[in-house]
């Protein structure tokens, strides 16, 4: 794992409201906007590029926890951006805080934290489920 990131570093990410990202349970549209489903996932995703650069070749993220605080609604279309600070490094355990916003309004916040592990650890890992 690279040594590389320290705590109050800062990566953005941004994300077009997308059709496929609405509130949408069997099929049927509940809400015509950005749902939490659709932002948890990208804010794995902007959280993530901390991992994408410090794992070794030999080594891959794996999700540890995410939370996701929702205030209020992004619509298709919408540009939403996604920045993610790093709040603490411990061991090979990254945990990230993060904004998801339209312009200046804050639609989303949270945590989300990743662990660095050898591959083949989380080959052994699933394989015994």
């Amino acid at each position: 794992m690279k040594d590389i990131f320290q705590e109050g570093d800062l990566l953005t990410t941004e994300v077009i409201v997308s059709e496929n990202d609405v509130a949408e349970f069997n099929g049927k549209i509940i809400h015509p906007v950005y749902s939490t489903f659709a932002l948890g996932r990208d804010a794995e995703w902007a959280c993530r590029q901390f991992v994408l650069q410090m794992k070794e070749d030999d080594e891959e993220g794996v999700g540890t926890f995410l939370t996701v605080q929702h205030h209020s609604p992004a619509k298709v279309k919408d540009h939403v951006t996604f920045e993610a600070v790093v709040e603490s490094i411990q061991g090979n355990e990254i945990i990230c805080h993060y904004t998801a916003k339209v312009n200046d309004r804050l639609i989303a916040d949270g945590k989300q934290g990743q662990k660095i592990l050898k591959k083949t650890k989380i080959q052994l890992l699933f394989g015994t489920l």
